[in-house]
């Protein structure tokens, strides 16, 4: 059983969430709540296993109530918002926070309510299996520099564990993973040209939040992410990442070249494959058929990404599902290195486990390290 905290300032909205769900066999909504000040009350008193939670509120918007939640009591939240643009980034503001999911409001309207149920249930579902996290303390970007001549690469496969009460500055226990790689096919020389890619889907927005506002302003090369995530909301998470990063962050554009320094995000409902371009490389968007019901996907991304060979930095993190897997045997064929989040760290280990599990992850990382993973690899 499912125990659902619904906290919204509408009595109508309120009680139509609290009838769905309570007409369905796994759910029980175990209270309601006005505003985020009684959010916060009651899920300290009532414990659920679920929060949804509206954005606009009086007293205390759904914002703030989400900040003091992930903090204080964490718990699986999904966001209940509005499509205008000022709800769309006030979504991408709340999944940096911790939320899980959101449901989009049709058309802003609570009276439509009966054309998002089933999303509803769907993510309250799923949001029920994951963990919440705490956000990683920030702190300060890397600083690139390159690597020391005379010194010998580092190629090995290592996984870095979390550990409980681990002090700022202390060096994280190292242990080697026996690899189980599949014989490499068709090794591509390096360049020495660099592209780091990233994939990820639920818990996503936070953990990008927490690897890219590390990275620094002097990468020497360019980076590109996949983030299942509709359209209108990826440009909104882009801008945000951007205001608050020392590297360069925007939403990815048709034909444009990728450039040192910069990280795009591809746009909800278009997939993003990377094309040579002479010496550079370009970002190429489609909307060809979803793989899935998903555009855009990891797969497509990293598939296309493999040609680039020993240059290719791939990522995988937190996210449902095995959207990557495919995609990354082709990186890990042609000489790619793979980097992928930890399961203590994820909000759901689907996607980084579907790797690991197939032998394909070169590291294993905590959240908190995968950008000094990348700065590490890029320098190789």
């Amino acid at each position: 059983m499912i125990r659902v905290l619904i906290a919204d300032d509408s009595a109508f909205m309120r009680k139509v969430l609290s009838d769905l769900f309570n007409s369905q066999s796994d759910f029980q909504v175990v209270g309601t709540a006005v505003n985020g000040q009684d959010a916060i009350e009651k899920v300290k008193r009532f414990q659920p296993d679920v929060l949804t939670l509206d954005v606009i509120m009086p007293v205390m918007d759904g914002l703030n109530a989400l900040a003091v939640i992930m903090e204080q009591c964490p718990l699986p939240v999904v966001m209940v918002s509005s499509t205008t643009q000022k709800g769309t980034n006030e979504t991408i503001r709340a999944l940096a926070l911790g939320a899980v999911d959101f449901v989009s409001k049709a058309g802003g309207a609570i009276s439509k309510i009966d054309t998002i149920k089933d999303e509803i249930l769907a993510k309250c579902r799923l949001a029920a299996k994951t963990h919440a996290r705490k956000s990683f303390a920030a702190s300060k970007p890397l600083v690139y520099s390159p690597k020391p001549p005379n010194v010998e690469p580092t190629t090995r496969r290592i996984e870095v564990r979390r550990r409980t009460g681990l002090v700022l500055g202390q060096k994280p226990t190292i242990n080697r993973v026996p690899s189980t790689t599949a014989p490499v096919k068709k090794i591509i020389p390096g360049t020495g040209k660099k592209l780091v890619v990233i994939g990820t889907s639920t818990g996503g927005p936070q953990a990008l939040q927490t690897v890219i506002t590390r990275l620094p302003k002097n990468l020497p090369c360019g980076v590109v992410v996949v983030q299942h995530m509709p359209a209108g909301f990826t440009k909104s998470l882009a801008e945000r990442l951007n205001s608050i990063s020392e590297i360069a962050v925007k939403e990815a554009e048709q034909d444009e070249i990728i450039r040192p320094g910069q990280v795009y995000i591809a746009p909800g409902d278009y997939h993003l494959r990377i094309a040579p371009a002479g010496g550079e490389r370009r970002i190429v968007l489609s909307q060809e058929p979803r793989v899935g019901n998903l555009r855009p996907t990891v797969n497509y991304m990293f598939d296309s990404a493999a040609q680039f060979g020993r240059d290719l930095v791939s990522v995988i993190m937190t996210g449902m599902g095995s959207d990557g897997c495919e995609g990354m045997k082709k990186v890990k064929a042609t000489g790619g290195y793979s980097i992928a989040q930890d399961e203590d760290s994820c909000v759901v280990y689907g996607m980084p486990k579907a790797v690991v599990d197939a032998g394909l992850a070169d590291e294993i990382r905590p959240l908190n390290k995968i950008a000094e993973a990348i700065v590490e690899a890029v320098r190789r």
